[in-house]
Parts: structure tokens; sequence; C-alpha cells
């Protein structure tokens, strides 16, 4: 009878920590996205540069292509001096098999634009894979 309640405790125990461990991993991941999110927001390149990874894909509406980590802080600090950034609204948030993805509106004086970020976790770290800004007509 012993046996069995020791038994039951630890496959309690190891369940309660297993999904503690769970739990928190996915607060982790989520701080990346809204991190990346508040940078967009406050149209700070240079914050939101800390969470690229070391290639991104960038869509604008003149350009599309893959850049270095450095060139592409380059290319949405530009982006965001010649467009006036004033905010930036969230429409959908959520996790696919790779990493975290957001859409949304980055509201600019230039007018708004669609914008879709999509995250992936490298070494543990959530990092931009890929940010695309369409023009809303």
């Amino acid at each position: 009878m012993k046996t069995n309640i020791r038994t039951n405790m630890k496959q309690i125990f190891t369940s309660l920590l297993l999904g503690t461990v769970l739990l928190l991993s996915s607060f982790k991941a989520q701080e990346g996205i809204d991190e990346v999110l508040n940078a967009l927001r406050s149209g700070n390149a240079a914050e939101l540069a800390k969470h690229f990874d070391d290639t991104v894909e960038l869509t604008l509406p003149d350009k599309s292509d893959s850049y270095s980590k450095a060139q592409a802080q380059l290319i949405v600090k530009d982006f965001f001096s010649n467009n006036g950034v004033k905010g930036f609204e969230l429409k959908h948030k959520g996790t696919s098999p790779g990493g975290n993805f957001a859409i949304g509106t980055l509201q600019t004086s230039a007018g708004n634009f669609r914008t879709n970020i999509f995250m992936r976790t490298r070494n543990g770290k959530e990092l931009v894979k890929e940010i695309r800004f369409q023009s809303i007509d």
C-alpha cells in the first residue's frame, strides 16, 4: 500500500514539475514577441534589431530581400524615419510550430502598413526571422 502511494506521489510531482516548466517556457517565448511589438509601437529600430536573427527577410513597399542583422536594422530605421511611426495596433498574435507570429497595423504619418512579424526559436531565444510592411490603401 505504501509503495502505491509513493508511486502515485512521484507521478503527481513529476507531472506538476513538467507542467510548471512548460508554463514558464511559454511565458518566456511570449516575452520576446511582446518586446518586438513594443519596439514597433515606439518606432525604435535599435530595440527591434536586438531581436533580429542573423539574417532577416524584409518586405517593404519598395523592396524585398534577405538582409544581415546590421543591414536590416539600417533599412528599418530608415523606413521608420521616412514614415514617422505613430504607433502599432496589434490585430492577432499566436504561436506556430516554428515560433511566434503577430499581425497588426503600423500607424505612421505617411499612412498605415499591415505588418506581419514571424519569429523562430533558436538556442532557446525567440528571434525575428521575417517582417513584412505592406501599405494599406
